[in-house]
């Protein structure tokens, strides 16, 4: 169901996280959002951050807002985006290195390198006992952002099956990881059905792990499959929420992470096998490779199809007559009707600074609005490029 996006051509948005104020210097440390709302330093500080956040989104002039990944801690390369729900469900115990052996394929890297840093630097739970789900306040975290705005928000999360790529099993009361994916899958959809519940209705799973594993094992591999069927029981339910899909290449402090990047083996599973509204792809950072796989979808898409015209890893304010250009390229494979404008990944977990993410972020909303004057579509207001509302000089009227 098309609901944030209903009756908006070449809606823009960016994709996740977005670097914090250097005020919001809070985490929450595994702790409820209730008992660290309790603390009134952070609490003024989590609402107001939440507040700026939204406040530069609609400056920069996107159409769809998010709420920033402000609720994860402020740790190594964004450890946190994984580790917020293991810190808070059943089942899980400690911090602890993870061996070599049980390590996923694609996540060793050589000394002196920084993925290796991250990687050897990061510790997760053990499983030590069933599974099951307790409260992840996503409801209240999605209120609080909406609340100061009347665009819709967009409430992203990390998808349950990429965490457990590094869990180890420490119980007898599951025998092999597939049972351990299964049950967070269901505590991760008891968790959405509530924030569906709260009232949002456009929901971001992010980092489902069929493009990791379709390169390395196939796309009809078992694995691969099971997959597929643990994300369908993730989102069980949600039909009355528009569900985006968030795919990219990593973003560990701004790294990517693999380096076979096609979507050939994948696009099939994305766009027919797995329930969603909405496919977010990294694009720009790829010099947009793998845009002609969608040329025999073109006029029966079931889903929209969101293209990253920045990329999060570059330090480069893009301009928007280059996000112009990108849009161009997508529209000769993806009609207008279907695509969606957004950045590579997100900006934060020590990525970029938050003045070059709000460039970038404008950037898209400039340069999306250039595609739709060119084909008689109504634009957005874009406050940031307003030459009378510009901090210093105003045209006229002298500084």
């Amino acid at each position: 169901m098309f609901t944030a996006t209903a009756g908006l051509m070449l809606p823009c948005t960016v994709t996740g996280s977005f670097p914090r104020p250097r005020w919001f210097d809070v985490s929450m440390w595994g702790r409820s959002l209730d008992t660290c709302m309790l603390d009134v330093r952070f609490r003024e500080k989590f609402q107001d951050a939440l507040t700026v956040v939204i406040g530069d989104q609609e400056r920069a002039g996107l159409d769809i807002l998010n709420h920033a990944d402000f609720h994860v801690d402020e740790d190594l390369a964004g450890r946190a985006w994984h580790h917020y729900p293991l810190q808070r469900w059943a089942g899980f115990e400690g911090d602890h290195l993870q061996p070599e052996e049980t390590t996923a394929p694609w996540l060793h890297y050589p000394p002196g390198s920084l993925l290796n840093e991250i990687y050897t630097g990061w510790r997760w739970p053990h499983v030590v006992d069933k599974i099951e789900h307790r409260p992840l306040d996503y409801p209240k975290i999605w209120r609080l952002a909406q609340a100061r705005t009347r665009k819709p928000v967009k409430f992203g999360t990390c998808c349950s099956q990429v965490m457990a790529l590094f869990l180890d099993i420490h119980t007898p009361k599951y025998k092999d990881k597939r049972e351990v994916i299964w049950d967070m899958a269901v505590a991760m959809n008891q968790e959405l059905l509530a924030l569906r519940d709260a009232g949002c209705r456009c929901i971001q799973i992010e980092e489902p792990t069929f493009h990791f594993m379709a390169n390395t094992y196939g796309k009809d591999h078992e694995e691969v499959q099971f997959m597929v069927d643990a994300f369908n029981r993730e989102v069980a339910g949600l039909e009355d929420v528009e569900l985006w899909i968030h795919t990219c290449w990593g973003n560990p402090n701004m790294q990517r992470v693999m380096e076979d990047t096609s979507y050939a083996n994948s696009i099939e599973i994305y766009l027919e096998r797995c329930r969603g509204d909405v496919w977010t792809l990294e694009m720009k950072d790829r010099n947009q490779k793998d845009l002609e796989l969608f040329a025999p979808f073109r006029n029966n898409l079931k889903k929209k199809i969101c293209i990253g015209a920045v990329s999060h890893r570059s330090l480069q304010a893009d301009r928007p007559e280059e996000v112009a250009n990108e849009i161009r390229k997508a529209l000769q494979y993806i009609p207008a009707e279907s695509l969606i404008v957004s950045s590579d990944c997100g900006f934060g977990r020590q990525g970029s600074n938050r003045e070059i993410a709000f460039y970038k972020a404008s950037a898209i909303a400039q340069g999306t609005n250039i595609v739709r004057r060119e084909l008689g579509l109504p634009v957005t207001e874009v406050p940031a490029a307003d030459p009378m509302l510009q901090v210093d000089v105003v045209p006229g009227r002298g500084r």
